[in-house]
């Protein structure tokens, strides 16, 4: 049987919509959760760390603050192709961190964007089978993304 689990970090970023049809196509930010859910064998090794566990909660963190949380965290995202915005942005200087990305920053691309991020990094050290099946954006506590491989 397969177990599975989730952990998530939580990020302040700013993006728009450029083509959004509504307010979405202002310059606004959310409180976002990344949240990766992984699944495999529990390991059954006796006498390491990960004894009885998946992966350990803490190394999950460790590659979402590092890969997801430490790139968008207090940034403006802003899809390459979204030149009004970047213009803008550019005026801001140093005093402003800008993530330039290849995508429009919805929570379904941030959600790909993520899975693609993480998903080398979890790896099996036990032989259980761990793998990175989906990755969940929360863009506000009601509206929220998957992207499942």
């Amino acid at each position: 049987m397969v177990t599975k689990i989730r952990r998530y970090v939580e990020t302040d970023t700013g993006h728009r919509v450029p083509n959004h049809k509504s307010k979405c196509r202002h310059l606004h930010g959310h409180r976002y959760r990344f949240e990766a859910e992984i699944e495999g064998d529990v390991v059954e090794v006796t006498g390491v760390s990960d004894e009885g566990m998946l992966m350990d909660f803490s190394d999950i963190s460790k590659i979402l603050m590092r890969e997801v949380h430490d790139v968008v965290d207090h940034a403006f995202v802003v899809y390459e192709g979204d030149k009004q915005a970047r213009k803008a942005l550019e005026h801001m200087g140093n005093e402003h961190r800008t993530v330039v990305v290849d995508f429009i920053p919805t929570a379904e691309n941030f959600a790909k964007w993520a899975f693609d991020q993480v998903e080398p990094h979890i790896t099996s050290t036990y032989g259980n089978k761990l793998r990175l099946v989906a990755m969940h954006v929360w863009e506000t506590p009601k509206s929220r993304a998957s992207w499942h491989k």
